[in-house]
């Protein structure tokens, strides 16, 4: 086998599989118009569940694209054709859509559910390359991925036609997730088993840095101790506290760029004199999440915890939350 097929013409044949399936893809790109649309309204305002169904590789596939929706915020389940004619059609209601997705259009187990389907009410929207198939006719709304070339030497098995459908449903994922505005803390909500969905819904005190890891200096330091300090805890910022301790101002790296910039002479300077004041706080028994969601809002990366008087009892860093200071630290 060695000496039949060389490295050149195994690559050969790796690239052309793929470069078939990237014209396929190319292809559902062109194939996207009002139909989409009508099927991400639909999608949108459904007030049941996205009922997925296929089989074989489209079931594999449709499973996927189930998962994809529940944990993006649209409820939905996969439905086995097979499994529907022996009762399991009793979980589809007239407020579900039922996603059907068949290439040709023509299997026969989803054929065989739609009479059904449409007795329940349930909307149906298909993904084929058949439009006019008996799927097809019979859909509300029909997302056509186009002529398919299947990748292997024969245009036999399902290779590219899987692709199509799995590009069409993350589509319909993304495109939903974006008009619903489903942000970071809800992915992190739908995923409380995922290392950055665990850290999320922690407490700020759970994953705050206190004690000597505070990067903090007197108000009236030099530069240079402000320089070394912020270079010592490599948090890219330092406090600035008063005699007494208390919270008066920060100093970021970007704050330190914005006065060279501006050809200021930093090291004339004291650490009062180049703060911003007041930092951005948070309490330490709000979610993890909640400090993320501030931290977006206002394009910062880290937060103070203050107590009653105003001292710093911790702080949260954009790295603590996601979990990168401890990834870098375990590499």
């Amino acid at each position: 086998m060695e000496k039949k097929f060389s490295d050149k013409r195994i690559l050969k044949e790796a690239r052309r599989v793929i470069d078939i399936e990237i014209e396929n893809i190319i292809g559902v790109r062109k194939c996207l118009g009002s139909e989409f649309v009508r099927a991400i309204r639909m999608l949108a305002c459904c007030n049941g569940k996205v009922i997925v169904t296929g089989i074989g590789k489209s079931g594999i596939i449709g499973r996927k694209i189930s998962a994809t929706l529940a944990s993006t915020g649209t409820p939905s389940t996969f439905l086995h054709p097979g499994e529907a004619i022996h009762g399991d059609l009793g979980m589809v209601c007239k407020s579900d859509i039922v996603l059907a997705i068949s290439n040709s259009g023509e299997t026969e187990e989803i054929v065989r559910i739609i009479p059904s389907l449409k007795k329940i009410g349930a909307p149906i929207i298909s993904i084929t390359s058949e439009p006019k198939s008996s799927l097809g006719l019979q859909s509300t709304v029909v997302l056509c991925t186009g002529s398919i070339k299947e990748a292997d030497p024969f245009s036999l098995i399902p290779t590219s036609s899987t692709t199509a459908a799995l590009v069409l449903g993350d589509a319909l994922a993304i495109t939903l997730l974006s008009i619903k505005g489903f942000q970071k803390e809800d992915y992190a909500f739908y995923h409380p088993g995922g290392n950055l969905g665990r850290r999320l819904m922690l407490r700020v005190k759970d994953v705050m840095q206190t004690g000597s890891k505070i990067p903090v200096v007197n108000w009236n330091s030099s530069m240079d101790n402000v320089l070394m300090e912020i270079n010592k805890k490599n948090l890219g910022f330092t406090l600035v506290v008063d005699d007494n301790q208390k919270v008066i101002g920060i100093i970021t790296d970007g704050d330190l760029r914005r006065l060279l910039v501006k050809k200021k002479d930093i090291f004339g300077m004291k650490a009062f004199q180049c703060m911003t004041h007041n930092p951005l706080g948070i309490e330490e028994d709000k979610l993890a999440v909640q400090a993320l969601a501030i931290m977006e809002e206002k394009e910062i990366t880290c937060l103070v915890i203050r107590d009653k008087n105003n001292r710093a009892r911790g702080i949260v860093h954009l790295h603590d939350l996601l979990g990168k200071r401890q990834f870098s630290q375990e590499i």
